[in-house]
C-alpha cells in the first residue's frame, strides 16, 4: 500500500516539529474548555449519567492526544519539475497531486499563534472544483521558499499564477 502513497522517486519534505506542538498544545488547552462547557451544565442539572458523559469525552480526548503524534507524520510534500504532491491521514490516506498549471494563486499565511509557534502555510489555490491545497506547520523561511518555488515554475510554465 505504501507505493500507492508515495511521489515518484522523491523523498517527501515534511513538517515543522513546532506544529506537532502547536497542535499538543490545542488539545491540551481547548478540549478541556469544551468538556467543561458539556459537563458543568449536566452536573448542575444533576442528570444521573453526567459521569458517562464526562468519561466518554475524556477518552475522546486522549485518543486526540495520542493520535496527533501519528497524524503529523503523516503529513509530507514532494515537488518534481511539474506536479506538487501532498499526502496527509492515518485512516483515510491521501495523496493529492497539483500540477503547476492547474494552480491560479499562492497564498502564505500565518495567525498569531502560528507566528508564536514560528510557522506559516502556503495555500496553493487550483483551477479544479476541489478549490485549494493547503500545507500547514512550515517555518517562514520554508513557507517563503516554496512559495517562491511555486511561483518561479508557474510562470517558467506559464500557467495561470
Amino acid at each position: 500500500m505504501a507505493p500507492l502513497f508515495a511521489p515518484p522517486g522523491i523523498e517527501w519534505r515534511r513538517l515543522s516539529p513546532q506544529y506537532l506542538k502547536l497542535k499538543l498544545l490545542m488539545i491540551a488547552t481547548v478540549w478541556p474548555i469544551l468538556i467543561a462547557i458539556v459537563v458543568a451544565p449536566l452536573a448542575w442539572l444533576e442528570w444521573q449519567s453526567w459521569w458517562m458523559v464526562l468519561l466518554g469525552l475524556v477518552v475522546v480526548w486522549a485518543w486526540r492526544i495520542w493520535r496527533a503524534p501519528r497524524a503529523y507524520r503523516r503529513w509530507g510534500y514532494a515537488e518534481t519539475d511539474t506536479d506538487v504532491y501532498l499526502t496527509r491521514g492515518l485512516a483515510w490516506r491521501q495523496l493529492t497531486c497539483v500540477p503547476y498549471g492547474r494552480m491560479q494563486l499562492v497564498n502564505v499565511q500565518s495567525g498569531p499563534i502560528e507566528r508564536a509557534f514560528g510557522l506559516a502555510s502556503v495555500e496553493m489555490v487550483t483551477s479544479s472544483t476541489s478549490g485549494s491545497i493547503s500545507i500547514p506547520g512550515l517555518t517562514p523561511s520554508d513557507a517563503a521558499e516554496l512559495r517562491d518555488r511555486l511561483i518561479e515554475r508557474g510562470e517558467l510554465l506559464q500557467t495561470g499564477i
